[in-house]
């Protein structure tokens, strides 16, 4: 089969050539048209019933997470200049497009009785004119400092420290526009530090989502570029040629656009994970082009004839090429099997493009090596690398000789690595990649030290009768119980809700006095207070309409949460809070569910960490069932999975000894990682089939020229993907930095484990039958050298000529 596909793609080269061309014209297109991705990662499926339930509870209540936070903590915001300097800056931001509401001390309202009217008033605390005096000025703030429905939610009253709270847009807040509004809200904000010398601090999801988006774009061309430059390196290092280089950078660069023109093409926009495709098809692109290219100069050094060596590198490395990118792909594509649509997204297109790479690359390579002249003998170079042959030298006779050592390292580390797999734990913030040296991690911390946080948490009571809200005291009392209950815990805010507004009614109907801010104590008191209530069509804030609903039937306690973490919070959520709400709310009539986006972060963490173990035992029963067509023997499947297997615990075990917990970013490295390593074992394999039937099924002389020969390809491949791999480290993101370690650190692992235990595991457990029946693995060539290549090929008379020569 493969000598058909040689003979078509050599003789219609140049029509593939034109065909490729057109295709990434198209996607060139297309890959302009791509997004960044601003919305909120779903980790939730759309029909589980609490995303169904928060759905709902945003469509009558509003939205729970599209509120940035500005905090002063600076006492000469209280000086006169100063605090108009900040309503300037309330009423600046007012004015940006995409900005619903503001709420700060400038703009507080206060509630005022109408004796006349027999109603409420909300008038504003600070007149829109201006204030033109520092005495005026403290004597309003004297009576905001006696307004307890503002105390512990818009000012900090120990340390004085102040919120200004800006409501974004739903359809703002979910597009590229709300990086135009942050960055119209940072201006406005900057220029307020630079007249006054006060320090601004900003929080909230749609700020942190934005800047992260941000940085996303940012690092993706950086990381593409990076990992094109060191790989770039690494490859005219081993072939000492310019036009090499360029020729594999233009094959991997068409397969980059495809990529971003497949995300286009789908309807996906660039996520944290997305964005990591474009450097990972460099590097696995680059492995492929060492592949091929090697084994051309091999060909064409034992041949002397360029074209037949092209041929031969169809016929002999297509499949080879075709089956290493396919267990890398199905690393990939398992992830279609999660319900979460960020993974996905990423398992679909790195898939399809991985194997968009194969196809690519023994297209191109072979036209593109047809046109150019014939290497030269400087290009064969890298054939005698002595050092390698010596280390591979060492590492036969280690493998010969102490073998019951190599069993016991290993058992040593498979003790050590199941020790710290039981330390591994699964956590994740809702902030999660962001370094603790940042602005974001600085300012998130301010909030959570001086407001309990900006992560909304929400509840909704559903009181059972229509009307109950306006009419049943004892029920208010109850859910006033459970306000004060959640206030006591130091990681929440003082949570906000429609009995607030009734208990600053009842302060307010007495003239003001701060310790009548509380529920009526009797119905008749109850009675008095809702007819100035019932005077008020509106109450001038929209505060009603955001807390209850229409009938009166179901009303929201909204309140802010410190990221302390899932498993914190998960602990607090579901150990604390529920348990105290069951049992103040035994016994009536009355439905109380918690909900909102930090309540389905920790639900979607789990749910997460849950399909990337599926989607990992899928990769492993796929990649396995693909070894079993190759091999047909149970007992070398086993022996080729036992290195790879061990080479993932100990990376698990270094990441429970480390303390780095297991998230979307970390559990993504295994099964990522298994497809790529399981490569290595495919190679070793087939090179020792080889052997085994050119000598006989002699074993101990099979594994020798395996390991001395295909080891090669193992250690150039592994250093390659460790390079590409390894500058993810420089990221700015956490789970980026760990993923490009932890990656780099798998894949080394692997290449020892199977260099050293997969021969030994071989030499000790493979009874060749002296079969020489035709298996799907004899057409799979390993790369580097073929079987009997090493007597054909004298590398000591390789004449090496001009070497003070410039590249080529």
């Amino acid at each position: 089969m493969w000598d058909k596909i040689a003979t078509l793609i050599i003789r219609f080269r140049l029509g593939f050539m034109i065909f490729i061309g057109l295709v990434t014209i198209v996607m060139g297109y297309y890959a302009t048209q791509v997004e960044m991705s601003y919305d909120l990662a779903r980790t939730v499926p759309l029909d589980d019933p609490e995303q169904v339930f928060l759905i709902n509870f945003k469509k009558q209540f509003g939205e729970d997470a599209n509120i940035v936070g500005i905090a002063v903590k600076d006492s000469s915001i209280y000086s006169l200049n100063k605090f108009n300097r900040f309503r300037e800056l309330n009423d600046e931001i007012k004015k940006i497009k995409g900005v619903n509401n503001v709420l700060s001390l400038p703009e507080i309202k206060i509630i005022v009785k109408d004796t006349a009217e027999k109603k409420f008033k909300f008038n504003s605390l600070f007149p829109k004119d201006g204030i033109d005096s520092q005495e005026k000025l403290d004597s309003l703030l004297g009576i905001l400092h006696k307004q307890k429905f503002y105390a512990g939610r818009l000012v900090n009253e120990k340390n004085g420290a102040t919120l200004m709270l800006v409501s974004v847009q739903k359809e703002v807040m979910n597009s590229a526009k709300r990086v135009q509004l942050m960055n119209e809200l940072t201006a406005a904000g900057h220029r307020f530090s630079e007249d006054t010398k006060i320090t601004l601090h900003y929080a909230g999801l749609p700020f942190i989502r934005t800047i992260m988006a941000t940085k996303v774009r940012h690092e993706m061309q950086f990381f593409l570029y990076l990992s094109a430059i060191i790989t770039g390196l690494i490859m005219f290092f081993f072939f000492r040629s310019v036009r090499a280089v360029l020729f594999s950078m233009i094959i991997i660069g068409i397969v980059v656009v495809w990529v971003m023109g497949t995300l286009s093409l789908f309807g996906y926009k660039i996520t944290l994970l997305s964005g990591l495709i474009p450097p990972v098809i460099v590097t696995i692109g680059i492995t492929n082009c060492i592949y091929l290219l090697n084994k051309f100069h091999l060909e064409y050094y034992k041949l002397k004839d360029k074209q037949a060596a092209i041929a031969a590198v169809v016929k002999k490395m297509g499949l080879a090429t075709f089956l290493t990118n396919l267990t890398v792909a199905i690393g990939f594509l398992t992830l279609l099997s999660t319900d979460i649509l960020l993974l996905r997204e990423f398992g679909v297109v790195a898939g399809i493009n991985i194997m968009a790479l194969f196809l690519v690359s023994l297209i191109m390579i072979p036209a593109i090596l047809s046109w150019m002249p014939e290497p030269k003998p400087k290009h064969l170079r890298h054939l005698d690398f002595k050092i390698l042959g010596n280390l591979l030298h060492l590492t036969d006779i280690t493998v010969h000789r102490y073998r019951p050592a190599i069993y016991l390292v290993s058992a040593g580390l498979a003790v050590f690595s199941v020790l710290g797999m039981m330390k591994l734990k699964s956590v994740t913030f809702m902030v999660d990649d962001v370094p603790d040296n940042t602005d974001i991690k600085k300012d998130l911390i301010f909030f959570e030290t001086n407001f309990s946080g900006i992560m909304p948490l929400e509840v909704e009571v559903d009181m059972g009768k229509r009307g109950a809200v306006k009419r049943n005291l004892s029920d208010l009392q109850k859910v006033d119980e459970f306000e004060n209950f959640i206030d006591s815990l130091p990681e929440v805010s003082r949570p906000i809700s429609v009995i607030s507004l009734v208990k600053a009614s009842r302060q307010a109907f007495y003239g003001g006095d701060p310790s009548k801010y509380g529920l009526p104590v009797s119905k008749s008191e109850a009675a008095f207070i809702a007819r100035y209530m019932g005077g008020n069509k509106s109450d001038g804030s929209g505060l009603l309409k955001s807390f209850v609903d229409s009938t009166y039937t179901k009303m929201r306690i909204s309140m802010q949460i410190a990221d302390i973490g899932s498993i914190k919070m998960d602990s607090l959520v579901h150990q604390v809070i529920e348990p105290r709400m069951k049992k103040i709310f035994d016994g009536t009539s009355m439905t109380v569910r918690i909900t909102g986006t930090t309540k389905l972060f920790i639900k979607g963490n789990k749910f997460l960490i849950d399909n990337l173990r599926e989607s990992l035992l899928l990769a492993f029963i796929l990649i396995t069932l693909s070894m079993a067509l190759l091999f047909a023997n149970v007992r070398m499947i086993i022996i080729s999975l036992v290195p790879n297997l061990l080479a993932l615990m100990i990376t698990a075990a270094l990441m429970g000894y480390l303390g780095i917990p297991l998230k979307a970013s970390t559990a993504l490295i295994f099964s990522i990682t298994f497809g790529i390593s399981v490569d290595n074992s495919i190679r070793f394999l087939a090179k020792y089939r080889q052997e085994q039937l050119v000598n006989n099924f002699f074993v101990p002389l099979s594994v020798s020229e395996s390991i001395l020969e295909t080891g090669k390809s193992i250690v150039y491949t592994s250093i390659v993907l460790f390079a590409g791999f390894i500058i993810f480290a420089f990221s700015s993101f956490g789970g980026t930095i760990a993923l490009g370690i932890l990656t780099s650190t798998t894949l080394v692992i692997s290449m020892f484990t199977n260099l050293f235990l997969l021969p030994t595991l071989i030499m000790t457990f493979d009874k060749p039958k002296k079969d020489k029946e035709k298996l799907l693995i004899d057409e799979f060539d390993p790369g580097f050298y073929a079987e009997q290549e090493d007597a054909d090929i004298d590398l000591s008379k390789i004449k090496i000529h001009d070497r003070s020569g410039s590249a080529e």
